[in-house]
């Protein structure tokens, strides 16, 4: 797991570790910027068919750019998702995915935050899927 940036660069209290953690007292807060984004690096190939995300409300994405690849390759465009700025749980089903796309690196780019300063705060992201 990789990350853009941590607000304030407070890792212990803000870092990669709580995106997926399972509390709800925890979350990933990225610093202030134009573009944030989320890599995940999975041990061996995976099929993934679901993305679940929690993100703070008024600190959503209004925009989220999934690429992926195998190992060796460069990343290239599965899909785009417009979230609701809620703090709800939202699932996704893109299309790509549901065709059941063979990845082992998931980059998502959160673009055009709903923050004024471009800040994202994530409380769960789950990547659902079958590994292979």
């Amino acid at each position: 797991r990789r990350v853009s940036s941590v607000l304030n660069r407070d890792v212990k209290q803000f870092g990669k570790q709580h995106l997926f953690d399972g509390s709800e007292e925890t979350c990933w807060n990225s610093d202030q910027g134009t573009s944030q984004w989320v890599t995940l690096d999975f041990p061996r190939p995976v099929k993934v068919s679901q993305l679940h995300i929690q993100f703070q409300g008024g600190f959503s994405s209004q925009l989220c750019t999934l690429e992926g690849c195998r190992t060796g390759e460069e990343l290239v465009k599965i899909s785009e998702l417009y979230p609701q700025d809620s703090h709800a749980m939202q699932i996704s089903f893109p299309r790509m995915m549901v065709e059941e796309t063979v990845l082992d690196k998931l980059k998502i780019t959160f673009g055009s935050s709903t923050d004024f300063f471009g800040r994202v705060v994530v409380y769960h992201l789950g990547v659902l899927g079958e590994r292979l």
